[in-house]
């Protein structure tokens, strides 16, 4: 396991954009407490897809966006939310299977311990811990 701590929100978007470069799964899980810094990492990672507006959709569940990198494999940035999710069968309605088996998507999923079970056995595991300081966190892959 490789641990991470990031000071300040910046760092820690700046830690996404560093990740994006290696991740050797299309399926990447996020998982820790409210505020610890899943969405700010998943900024980095489109910063680093040329992606600028990258908002959690903890109320939409899903939200897309087309990689604006023209050398990368990766067209599409999915982006999901299982915070407020009920059962794993509304993400299978939505085509979460089809992204997720599609290699042209890369598939970045907040609170994916809540759907774990169903996730291919490649899927990169990040967690978040809140640190003493109230801008640092400890960031494990």
């Amino acid at each position: 396991m490789v641990k991470y701590i990031t000071k300040s929100l910046d760092e820690t978007i700046s830690l996404g954009e560093k990740l994006a470069q290696n991740f050797k799964s299309n399926v990447v899980g996020l998982n820790g407490e409210l505020g610890s810094g899943k969405t700010a990492i998943t900024k980095g990672i489109g910063n680093y897809f040329g992606i600028k507006n990258i908002t959690s959709p903890t109320f939409v569940v899903m939200k897309i966006y087309k990689t604006l990198k023209n050398n990368s494999k990766i067209k599409n940035l999915v982006h999901i939310d299982c915070y407020r999710l009920e059962t794993y069968d509304a993400l299978l309605d939505i085509g979460l299977m089809d992204y997720i088996n599609d290699e042209k998507n890369l598939i970045i999923i907040e609170w994916a311990n809540k759907i774990s079970d169903y996730l291919p056995k490649q899927t990169i595991y990040v967690n978040f811990k809140l640190a003493n300081n109230e801008n640092e966190r400890i960031i494990e892959m």
